[in-house]
């Protein structure tokens, strides 16, 4: 099975998908329920131990550990 990171590089780089359909789950503390999820269209770089994603004015720094679901199109493809 692939890591978090893993997967959100292949739909980031192959052409067969579109990364505007991820949907991104993660623990945020402070955030009702301690989580939130990001777009894809929100996500601007997938780097080596986080992803960012457009968040107002200040980008926000996600560890690849606090993903908790990856969906694509709807359906789950991840889930920890």
């Amino acid at each position: 099975m692939l890591t978090s990171h893993e997967l959100l590089l292949k739909y980031w780089h192959d052409e067969r998908y579109v990364f505007s359909e991820i949907i991104v789950c993660y623990v945020d503390r402070g955030a009702p329920g301690d989580r939130s999820c990001a777009r894809g269209r929100d996500i601007r770089a997938l780097e080596g131990y986080y992803f960012m994603i457009a968040a107002g004015r200040d980008p926000k720094y996600i560890p690849y550990h606090r993903i908790r679901k990856i969906t694509y199109s709807g359906e789950t493809v991840w889930e920890h």
